[in-house]
Order: C-alpha cells, then sequence, then structure tokens
C-alpha cells in the first residue's frame, strides 16, 4: 500500500503559459482535444489575420491540456508530436508534470478511467452540457499514484494491447484499400450515370416521438446509427427498432438489402461514409439510397461508390447538400465485367474488414477493463504482463 500515494493532480503538475501575440505569427496551428479522452491533435492552420484574439498558447510535447468547456466529453489529453508546437485559446488549461513524481503517460491513462471521467463532470460548474471545469477544481481531483517504476509497467502493458489494436485497424485499412484499388481496372471501364445503373431515393423523417424506442424489430437508421455498433462495414442495427407496422404508419420505407446508402446533407457529407444496407429498414431523411437495379451488383457498387470524394458534388452555401438530381447525374467508372466477376471477392473482403473491426473494439474494451483494474489495484501488474 505505501508503494501507492494519495495526492491531487495539482500536486504532481503545474499550469504553465507560453502566451504568444498574434502579432507576431504569419499563421498559427490550432490544436484540439477530442473527447473521451482521444487525445491532443493538430486541428487546423489559420492565417494570423484571421484570428480574432490578440494572444494565443503554445504547447509542447509531453503537456496536460484539456478543454475547460467539455470537461462533461472527457475532453482531456497529453500532446504528442504531431501537436508539438501547436497553439490554443485561453479555454484550454496547460500544464507540465513534474517527471519525478508522475508520468505523462499515466496521466493520459487516469483520463482514460471512469472514475476520473465522473470525478471531472461532477467538478464542471454550469447550467448546459458545455459545463465549464475551472482550473482550480480541475487540479484539485484526487488521484492515486503509484512509484514511476510501477507506473512504467502499468504504461507498457497498456502499449502492449493498444499495438495489437493498431494492427487490427492497420488490416481493416489494407483490405478498404484493396476494395477500391480492385475497381476501374477493366478496358471496359466507362462514365456511367448513377441513375442508370439503379434508384435514387430520399430516406423518410422518423418521427420525434420515436426515436430511440424498441417496439419492435424493424430498424429505422439514423445518420448516427452509422458509426453505431456493428455498423461500420454496412447497416445491420438501428437505435430505433419499431414494429414493421409502426414504420409503415409513420411514412417510413423499408430498403431492401443490398441498397448503398450515404448522408445527404450536413457535415456528415464530408465524412465520405458509405454503407451498405445488410439488414432491411427504413432510414431517415438525412440519407440518398441507391437501391441496384436489374444486373447491379450491391457489392461492386458499393466500391465504386468508395473510390471517389462526395464532399466534390456538394452544392455550395453554409450547409453542405446532395440530392438526388445531382446524384442521379453523377458519373462513376463502371466495369459491366468486374460487376459480373469482383461480387464474391468485395463482399468477402467487407466481411474480413467487419471481423477485424470487431475484434480491435473487442479489445478496446478488454483495454479499459484492464486499465481500469490496473489503476484500482483489482488486477495484479505481475499476471497481466504474462496475458499480454
Amino acid at each position: 500500500m505505501s508503494d501507492w500515494q494519495q495526492t491531487t493532480l495539482g500536486a504532481v503538475m503545474s499550469q504553465v503559459s507560453r502566451a504568444v501575440r498574434v502579432e507576431d505569427l504569419t499563421e498559427a496551428r490550432y490544436a484540439g482535444v477530442r473527447w473521451y479522452a482521444g487525445g491532443v491533435y493538430d486541428r487546423e492552420t489559420v492565417p494570423a489575420q484571421k484570428i480574432k484574439g490578440k494572444t494565443l498558447y503554445q504547447i509542447k510535447r509531453d503537456d496536460i491540456v484539456y478543454n475547460r468547456m467539455w470537461a462533461t466529453k472527457a475532453s482531456f489529453g497529453v500532446v504528442r508530436d504531431d501537436a508539438d508546437g501547436c497553439f490554443v485559446t485561453n479555454d484550454f488549461p496547460v500544464f507540465t508534470v513534474d517527471p519525478k513524481a508522475v508520468l505523462p503517460e499515466y496521466v493520459e491513462a487516469i483520463f482514460h478511467t471512469a472514475s476520473f471521467r465522473s470525478e471531472a463532470a461532477g467538478r464542471a460548474v454550469g447550467t448546459t452540457e458545455r459545463r465549464r471545469l475551472h482550473v482550480r477544481d480541475f487540479v484539485n481531483i484526487p488521484v492515486i499514484l503509484p512509484l514511476l517504476p510501477v507506473q512504467e509497467r502499468i504504461i507498457k502493458i497498456i502499449r502492449a494491447v493498444d499495438d495489437q489494436i493498431a494492427a487490427l485497424e492497420a488490416e481493416v485499412d489494407a483490405i478498404i484499400g484493396v476494395r477500391t484499388g480492385m475497381v476501374g481496372r477493366s478496358a471496359d471501364t466507362e462514365q456511367t450515370a448513377l441513375g442508370s445503373l439503379g434508384v435514387v431515393s430520399q430516406g423518410k423523417g422518423l418521427p420525434k416521438e420515436f426515436q430511440g424506442k424498441r417496439t419492435g424489430e424493424v430498424s429505422w437508421y439514423k445518420i448516427s446509427d452509422m458509426t453505431g455498433p456493428g455498423n461500420a462495414f454496412g447497416y445491420t442495427l438501428a437505435d430505433t427498432r419499431l414494429t414493421l407496422s409502426e414504420v409503415a404508419e409513420n411514412g417510413g420505407v423499408v430498403a431492401e438489402a443490398g441498397a448503398v446508402t450515404f448522408p445527404r446533407v450536413g457535415a456528415a457529407v464530408l465524412t465520405e461514409k458509405k454503407r451498405i444496407v445488410d439488414t432491411p429498414g427504413a432510414l431517415d431523411e438525412n440519407h440518398l439510397i441507391i437501391t441496384p437495379g436489374e444486373g447491379t451488383n450491391s457489392e461492386y457498387l458499393l466500391a465504386v461508390m468508395e473510390s471517389f470524394a462526395l464532399s466534390e458534388l456538394v452544392r455550395p452555401g453554409a450547409v453542405p447538400s446532395l440530392n438526388m438530381g445531382l446524384i442521379r447525374s453523377t458519373k462513376v467508372p463502371w466495369s459491366w465485367t468486374e460487376n459480373r466477376s469482383l461480387g464474391t471477392a468485395l463482399g468477402a473482403l467487407r466481411a474480413e474488414s467487419r471481423a477485424l473491426a470487431a475484434e480491435a473494439a473487442s479489445l478496446r474494451a478488454t483495454r479499459a477493463a484492464l486499465l481500469s483494474g490496473l489503476l484500482d489495484r483489482t488486477i495484479e501488474i505481475e499476471s497481466a504482463e504474462l496475458e499480454v
């Protein structure tokens, strides 16, 4: 027990301020802090003449940074090489650690625990979701720290799991690259209007009073479901699930398996997410849908759609948007030879991507439980070292 000491963040970290006048800059690389302890990242570069404030604050590698307005979303992180030298506003307090007491990586590990997130959110003040966590409250958050050698062992264990997750994600990325690289290589490839390959339609609005309800087995997909569990490589299950009669009574139209869909409006268009409908269900009004016509292979259609950027088609304006007419007239590289011969192989690759992504998700859950157990000492370090 003596190797673990209760203290506060403020006892092992010091706030720093590397103020830089905007007038002395030509441009500024802004950093952001992702939600759920996702890390500090290089967000965007902005010309100095477009910056409204007079002062920015530079961050360095191994700094601890948080977004005081999003403590309820665990917007805490450690600066890595990619964000070294970036700038933040005064809404992002910056700290350096006492290297004799704690490692930056260990602080980052603490940020990932449910107990820390709950404590930080509870100390935030305000009346909206964007409650502020003041520095005085942040630095008084209690933590229990082991000696540095123990911190290093815990970090090494977690890093080993992270390496396994990264390897799986790299496999997924490689398979995606193979999929898109398979299309448009045959001699008969020609520019073909999407409207000639299937029926282009728009989803129907999901009434607000039904959103999130689960009264049946028919999914009614919202754009947010694209990133839901099991949906990264095809729609399988929505958060909202109704009876077939409820879907019909509320104007929903069930999209058949094999339909290809993507966002119609808003920032989601720029994410370039495309999905195939694996489990039939209704789609909300923010989806555009291509139901393959006779002879059009859905797996090949999806791969072709993934091979080009829909964001290049968006209509100018404050809100990015696409419409059915634009999609119908859009020409894509299409080979009827590939369409007939590659469907099975493309489907198998997509299934392999889904399996690998599911394995990575399982490992992330294992990582979270392992980290929590190591930090609260319900899991022995020695046993964890043997497992990884």
